[in-house]
C-alpha cells in the first residue's frame, strides 16, 4: 500500500477520479498500475467501438468543460468510416476564473488521462492525439511530457499499446495564455499554429476539426472519467449522480469560506451542504450573499436561491449553469459593482476581437462599470448595463460574449441595491 502524503479525504466526498490523489508517486506509471491502471483499456480493447460508446452513453457522463453536452452522444458524431484519419484533442486550456481542477488531474494522475484518451481512440479509431495545455500551466506541460515519455518507454503508447497491437501517439502543445482558446474551434486554430479565433460552425470539429480531419475534443476531466466508466460499468457511474447527470465531478470551492479547495462530489450534491460542511461555513461568521455556481461566466445566485442540488438540469432551471466547476462564494460585505467590474475587466482583456458585439460590448461595459466604481455613475447607467449585456447574448461567434454578459445581467438585476448605494453616496457628496 502506497504511503498517504495528504490528509484523508472528507467523508462527504465520493472519490473516483481523485482516488489516487495523495498517494506517494501518484503521477508515476508504477503507482497507476498498482491501483487499477490500464485495466479499463484492456477491457475496452475486447469491446467493439459501438459498445464503448454505448457504455459512455449509459454512464450519463456530460462534458465537464462547461457546456455539459452528453459525452457518448458527442463521440458518436465522429465518422469512423471517413477516409481521413481521426484526431483526438484534449482541452487542458483551463482558464475559467474560479477553476483549477484539471490542473490537479494532470499533476497527480496523468496516466488516468492517458488511459482515457486511449479508450476514446478505440471508440473513434484514432491513432494520434494532442493535449493542449494553457500557457500559464507551463510546469504541467513538463509533467505531462514526463508521463507520456514513461508511457512510451513501458509500452503504453506507441506502436503496440500494452501488447495489444493498437497504435497510438500522443503529444503536448502549449497555448499562449489566451482564454479564448478554451473554445474548441479557437483551440484547434491555435493547435494548427494560427491565431486562436473561433470558427464558424458547421462544420463541427467531429466532422472537420484539426487540419480538416474528424476530431474528438473533450476536456481533461471528461477524458479522466472514462477509465472508471469502462472498468466498473456505465450504470455504476451513472448511479453516483442524478438522472441524466451521471457520476461525480471535481468542484473548485473558493471565496469567503473557511476551507477552500477542490472536492470530488456526486452530481446532485446540495449546494448549501457544500458551503457549510465541505467548505467549513462562511469565513469570519459572515452571511452568505451570492454564489457563482460554476465559474465566472455563470449567472450568480442570491443566498435564498442556493438551497438546491448541484447538477446541470437543476442549475439550468434556476437560470444559471454548473459550468466548469468553479464555485465562488461571496459574503455579505461583497461590493457587487466592483465584482462585476472585475469580471468585465477579465472578459474585455480576453476577447479575441473577432466579432463586434463582444469586442465593443465588453469594452463599453467595462467603461460604464469603472465609472460607477469611481463614484461617477448615473441612474440610467443601471438599465444601460443590462441592456448592453442583453444585446451581446447570442450574437457572437463563440460563447465569450455570453460569458461576459450572463453574470453581468444577473448582478445588475439581483443586486440593484449595490448600484443604488453608489448613487446615494454621489448625491450626498453633491449636497
Amino acid at each position: 500500500m502506497a504511503k498517504q502524503l495528504y490528509n484523508p479525504p472528507s467523508p462527504l466526498e465520493t472519490r473516483v477520479l481523485s482516488k489516487r490523489f495523495g498517494l506517494e508517486g501518484s503521477e508515476t506509471l508504477d503507482v497507476y498500475l498498482a491501483n487499477d491502471g490500464f485495466k479499463a483499456f484492456l477491457k475496452a480493447k475486447e469491446m467493439t467501438p459501438e459498445a464503448i460508446i454505448e457504455e459512455v452513453k449509459t454512464s450519463a457522463l456530460r462534458g465537464r468543460g462547461g457546456a455539459g453536452f452528453p459525452t457518448g452522444l458527442k463521440w458518436s458524431f465522429v465518422p469512423r468510416t471517413s477516409p481521413k484519419p481521426r484526431v483526438l484533442v484534449v482541452n487542458a486550456d483551463e482558464s475559467e476564473p474560479g477553476c483549477c481542477k484539471d490542473r490537479l488531474l494532470i499533476e497527480y494522475d496523468p496516466h488516468q488521462l492517458i488511459e482515457g484518451i486511449l479508450i476514446a481512440s478505440l471508440a473513434v479509431d484514432a491513432h494520434v492525439g494532442y493535449v493542449y495545455v494553457r500557457g500559464e500551466y507551463r510546469y504541467l506541460v513538463e509533467k505531462m511530457d514526463r508521463a507520456i515519455e514513461e508511457a512510451y518507454a513501458r509500452g503504453y503508447l506507441g506502436d503496440n499499446v500494452a501488447g495489444t497491437g493498437w497504435k497510438f501517439d500522443l503529444h503536448t502543445h502549449s497555448g499562449a495564455g489566451a482564454y479564448e482558446c478554451g473554445e474548441e474551434t479557437a483551440l484547434l486554430d491555435s493547435l494548427e499554429g494560427k491565431r486562436g479565433v473561433p470558427r464558424m460552425k458547421p462544420p463541427f470539429p467531429a466532422v472537420a476539426g484539426a487540419w480538416g480531419m474528424p476530431t474528438l475534443l473533450n476536456n481533461v476531466e471528461t477524458f479522466s472519467a472514462i477509465p472508471p466508466i469502462i472498468r466498473d460499468g456505465g450504470a455504476a457511474f451513472a448511479a453516483l449522480g442524478t438522472p441524466k447527470n451521471g457520476g461525480t465531478r471535481l468542484m473548485c470551492l473558493s471565496g469567503h469560506v473557511n476551507k477552500p479547495g477542490v472536492y470530488e462530489i456526486p452530481l446532485g450534491f446540495p449546494m448549501m451542504k457544500a458551503i457549510n460542511e465541505l467548505g467549513g461555513g462562511m469565513r469570519n461568521g459572515k452571511k452568505l450573499k451570492a454564489v457563482v455556481p460554476g465559474g465566472s461566466s455563470c449567472p450568480l445566485l442570491k443566498a435564498d436561491e442556493c438551497d438546491i442540488p448541484m447538477d446541470y438540469d437543476t442549475l439550468a432551471k434556476v437560470g444559471s449553469m454548473l459550468g466548469a466547476g468553479g464555485m465562488v462564494v461571496l459574503d455579505e460585505d461583497t461590493d457587487m459593482v466592483k465584482f462585476a467590474l472585475r469580471i468585465m475587466r477579465f472578459y474585455q482583456h480576453e476577447s479575441c476581437g473577432w466579432c463586434i458585439p463582444c469586442r465593443e460590448g465588453t469594452t463599453w461595459l467595462r467603461k460604464i462599470l469603472q465609472r460607477f466604481s469611481d463614484g461617477h455613475g448615473r441612474r440610467e447607467d443601471i438599465s444601460l448595463i443590462g441592456e448592453l449585456s442583453k444585446n451581446m447574448l447570442g450574437r457572437t461567434f463563440c460563447a465569450l460574449g455570453d460569458a461576459a454578459a450572463m453574470p453581468t445581467i444577473s448582478i445588475v438585476e439581483k443586486f440593484t441595491e449595490d448600484f443604488e448605494k453608489y448613487l446615494v453616496a454621489k448625491e450626498a457628496v453633491a449636497v
